[in-house]
């Protein structure tokens, strides 16, 4: 299919997805970017809290080297600002790691702009990795227009909103609560996917003129934003991948974007995209 980006996190399983992607990529391992990111204390199995000290991340970029069966991590990002470690510390650890060719570029996750710009004076960064979609589009307020002035590549997570935007799920969607965070989430509860139906509508609206589903609309609009952003949507199907890739293939007119944006953005969305701890953790 000629997909070469693959974004995985000691965090998610934990350790158990990078393990998997280590396993599955080792064939094709110089022929493909492997993103891995740091950040977190993790215990029985749980995440236990922020951790970007320098000791730290060294001792995380180690094991996570074994568990993807490589000798170096394409693009490392820290995974969430820590609070209790500058900024200028945690960018100094990935420069040193990136001089003994352990790692090769430095990205951040859901970072704000001013802690892009201190780390960035000490270890230029490559990426930012944050939300973003037509559900959460704060960054275009300040960290994508930072991205754009320093030359930062820009990767949403969640571009199809957590399948929202596919229009596959709906108030009486059951997730399984093992693996899944969207029952914790105040934008997936029964109330609010109702009062967010509309946006569905429009997308599908749209793409029902022109051969394209809610979610391929979804993306595309997301590729038309700026050149230099890269959405990168999870998917468990072989199936929704292929929807997902052939939503690149799709260029709008001036006036269809201009007109889908405009239809767009008088969209009220309905629900907090985080709460609690994990809101605290973000655009920091």
């Amino acid at each position: 299919m000629g997909v070469t980006f693959f974004d995985t996190a000691e965090a998610y399983g934990p350790f158990k997805n990078e393990a998997l992607v280590g396993e599955a990529l080792a064939p094709f391992r110089k022929d493909i970017i492997i993103c891995s990111k740091f950040g977190f204390n993790i215990q029985d199995g749980k995440l236990a809290g922020l951790n970007s000290k320098p000791a730290h991340i060294r001792e995380v970029v180690e094991q996570s080297l074994k568990r993807l069966k490589t000798d170096y991590i394409d693009l490392l990002y820290q995974h969430r600002v820590d609070p209790n470690v500058p900024i200028e510390d945690v960018a100094g650890t990935v420069k040193d790691l990136i001089q003994e060719g352990k790692v090769k570029h430095f990205g951040l996750s859901e970072a704000g702009a001013q802690t892009i710009r201190k780390a960035h004076a000490v270890q230029p960064l490559t990426a930012l990795q944050s939300e973003y979609s037509l559900m959460t589009r704060q960054p275009e307020n300040d960290v994508i227009k930072v991205c754009e002035e320093l030359g930062i590549g820009f990767v949403p997570y969640s571009p199809v909103s957590r399948g929202f935007l596919s229009g596959y799920i709906n108030e009486h969607t059951k997730y399984n609560p093992d693996n899944d965070n969207r029952p914790t989430l105040p934008r997936y509860q029964p109330d609010a996917i109702k009062a967010n139906w509309v946006m569905i509508d429009t997308l599908s609206e749209f793409g029902n003129q022109r051969g394209l589903t809610a979610a391929q609309v979804a993306l595309a609009w997301l590729l038309a934003q700026k050149p230099f952003i890269v959405p990168i949507p999870g998917t468990t199907k072989l199936a929704h991948l292929q929807e997902n890739l052939w939503s690149a293939g799709y260029e709008f007119t001036s006036q269809e974007l201009q007109e889908l944006t405009a239809a767009l953005s008088k969209i009220k969305i309905v629900g907090d995209r985080y709460t609690g701890v994990q809101a605290e953790q973000t655009n920091k």
